[in-house]
């Protein structure tokens, strides 16, 4: 009997330990309020389960702030679902330092801006700042809306209204699969950041929208913007002031301005840029195609190492442009920005403008080693030859050019 006793006394020892165990496992993989765990480990957090409402009329911007906040604060792999529906929201801030592990936001449906003035205080309606490792992808669209803010524009660019999604100072974020709509100012923005990659975007906004550029860059370095359609009423692309190291590569841009390289120099503190390649992209149905731009007055910076190559111009007015004059009318002193190691390569299609070719330098500061090769530019509705525009430049030329007029640019 003693034997049986002590059996049965064991036999309880081990259970009591095993129920212990599994209370604690149990303890151990309950997630988070309103997250459940995806087949991969990620854990998900549903803004539904946070009260977000799919009615187009709701203000959801709290309710997607605490999901991600959730996400951000998780362990290891998290993300944030925007389901399919309707759902509008004011202020969004995806916001760190996070836990560790990549963060996603994946937005199925459409997220609509507040067409309140008032609930858009910010600079950024969408903001992701101080992340790293940060995906935002999934498919939806984001519309700001930005016809009911048109009204309120202001001259002068960067900054008037409010940028539909931000990235500030993000190191290895992605941007890729998402559709842009109507932005109030510019669709995207991204700065002080490194590391940074869109690819797959969808940028729309009617050709006489004011300010809504597609993508502006600024004082970034390590930056691909690759396979993206983007039509909207200023550039498609405006590589702004201390980028280093940005690539460009098969985008569809029209209608708007083209793709930029600045405005440089309109603000005291900005700093030199350079190593921009932009290759391979059609330009359509715009007022400027490759161009370079930059302030009277500017402080002493440099623009270097910028290269537009097998680009391709249907109806544009400006194909190739340098225009170191831009927007000056209020200050007389000439631009101080030094460009130099500048390519033109393989620029073909056609102008509407007589003049297709304009390199209007800096008379302080004249551009040096910029490079015209094999540019086969044809005029649209345009009587006799096209021709070109040159000041201030040394210039040189390698293979075909069916221009007249380049003596003046050597």
């Amino acid at each position: 009997m003693a034997t049986s006793w002590v059996s049965i006394e064991a036999s309880c020892l081990v259970l009591a330990i095993a129920c212990s165990m599994l209370t604690i496992n149990r303890v151990e993989s309950i997630d988070p309020i309103g997250a459940h765990r995806s087949l991969a480990g990620e854990t998900i957090f549903d803004i539904r389960k946070f009260g977000a409402k799919s009615d187009g009329r709701t203000d959801n911007g709290v309710m997607i702030n605490q999901a991600w906040r959730a996400a951000c604060s998780s362990k290891g792999p998290a993300r944030v679902l925007i389901p399919l529906g309707n759902f509008m929201a004011g202020q969004i801030n995806f916001v760190g330092p996070c836990a560790g592990g990549k963060k996603t936001v994946q937005i199925q449906g459409t997220l609509l801006g507040d067409p309140n003035p008032s609930s858009h205080a910010s600079k950024a309606w969408i903001s992701a700042q101080k992340v790293d490792y940060i995906d935002i992808t999934g498919g939806g669209t984001i519309n700001a809306r930005g016809e009911n803010f048109w009204k309120y524009a202001k001259g002068g660019g960067e900054g008037v209204l409010p940028v539909s999604l931000e990235f500030q100072t993000v190191g290895n974020g992605n941007l890729f699969n998402v559709n842009f709509l109507n932005s109030m100012g510019f669709h995207i923005r991204v700065t002080d950041s490194h590391d940074v990659a869109l690819w797959g975007l969808n940028i729309q906004a009617p050709g006489n929208s004011p300010n809504t550029d597609g993508i502006h860059l600024s004082s970034n370095k390590n930056v691909r913007i690759t396979d993206s359609k983007i039509g909207t009423g200023d550039d498609c692309i405006s590589i702004g002031h201390g980028n280093y190291d940005v690539f460009v590569s098969k985008i569809e841009c029209g209608p708007g301005h083209g793709i930029s390289v600045g405005s440089l120099g309109k603000r005291p503190d900005e700093t030199s840029m350079g190593r921009i390649t932009i290759k391979d992209c059609l330009i359509r149905d715009t007022t400027n195609g490759a161009r370079i731009k930059t302030y009277h007055g500017s402080p002493v910076m440099d623009a270097s190492g910028i290269t537009f190559e097998n680009i391709i111009m249907e109806r544009v007015k400006n194909p190739i442009i340098i225009d170191q004059n831009y927007n000056s009318n209020s200050k007389t002193q000439p631009s101080k920005v030094k460009i130099s190691d500048v390519h033109f390569r393989n620029i073909r299609g056609s102008s509407i403008s007589p003049i297709s070719i304009t390199l209007n330098c800096s008379s302080t500061v004249p551009c040096q080693g910029v490079e015209l090769a094999d540019i086969n530019l044809t005029s649209f509705n345009v009587p006799g030859p096209l021709t070109s525009k040159c000041a201030n430049v040394k210039a040189y030329v390698r293979g075909k050019i069916n221009l007249t007029g380049l003596e003046r640019c050597f």
